[in-house]
C-alpha cells in the first residue's frame, strides 16, 4: 500500500482510533511524540517505583523508540531511525496500563506487551528501518525534556508532520509479525 492508501492522524491518537486501526494498514501522523530508548525506560519504572513524577505525562503518550544522531545546521533533527523494540519489552506493559496510547519501533514483540496492547486498546507501529534520514524529514521541531546526560538516549518531544508508519500490532491482537509470513507464503504456493 503506497502512501497514497494511508490514513492520516493528526493529534492525540484516541482509544477510538486505536479500534479503527488493524495491523498492516499505512497510516501517516501528525502530531507529537516522545522519543525514548531502553536507557530512558529504565528511568521512567525506576521513577514510578520510587513514587516520583514522570518528565512527561505517559497518559495518551506515542513514544518512538529512537536516539536521533546530531542534527545539521539548520535542520530540527538528525536522522532518526527506530531501534529494535524488544529492548523496551521489559518496561512497555507497565507504562501502557498507565495510559501510554502508542508505541513506534520495530520488530516483534513479547507476548506480554501484546496482551498490553489489547488490554489498554493501544497500537504499536513500525517505522520503516534504514530509513532514519527519510523520517527525519518528517520532524517539524525537537526538544530535549528529560535526562539530557543520556545524550541521544534523552527523551525528545517531537512534534512530527506526515511520519509514515505502519500498524504491526492492533489492539484487537493483529500482528503482522505473525499475519506477514504467513501471507507471503501463501502467495508463494
Amino acid at each position: 500500500m503506497g502512501t497514497h492508501d494511508a490514513c492520516c492522524i493528526s493529534g492525540d491518537i484516541t482509544r477510538e482510533d486505536a479500534r479503527s486501526l488493524h495491523a498492516g494498514e499505512q497510516v501517516l501522523y501528525s502530531g507529537i511524540v516522545y522519543t525514548a530508548r531502553d536507557a530512558a525506560h529504565k528511568r521512567l519504572v525506576e521513577a514510578l517505583d520510587a513514587g516520583q513524577d514522570l518528565p512527561i505525562d505517559i497518559d495518551g503518550a506515542i513514544i518512538y523508540y529512537a536516539g536521533p544522531a546530531p542534527a545539521k545546521p539548520g535542520y530540527p533533527i538528525g536522522p532518526v531511525g527506530p531501534t529494535s523494540s524488544y529492548r523496551m519489552d521489559p518496561y512497555a506493559p507497565r507504562l501502557l496500563d498507565l495510559g501510554q496510547r502508542a508505541m513506534i519501533g520495530k520488530g516483534a514483540r513479547s507476548q506480554e506487551v501484546i496482551d498490553a496492547v489489547v488490554r489498554n486498546e493501544a497500537v504499536y507501529f513500525a517505522a520503516i528501518g534504514g530509513a532514519a534520514a527519510l523520517i527525519a524529514q518528517s520532524v517539524t521541531s525537537a526538544d530535549v525534556i528529560a535526562y539530557d546526560d543520556l545524550g541521544t538516549e534523552a527523551i525528545r518531544r517531537l512534534e512530527v508532520a506526515d511520519m509514515p508508519l505502519t500498524v504491526a500490532i492492533d489492539c484487537h491482537g493483529g500482528n503482522i509479525y505473525e499475519t506477514g509470513p504467513a501471507d507471503y507464503l501463501a502467495s508463494r504456493a
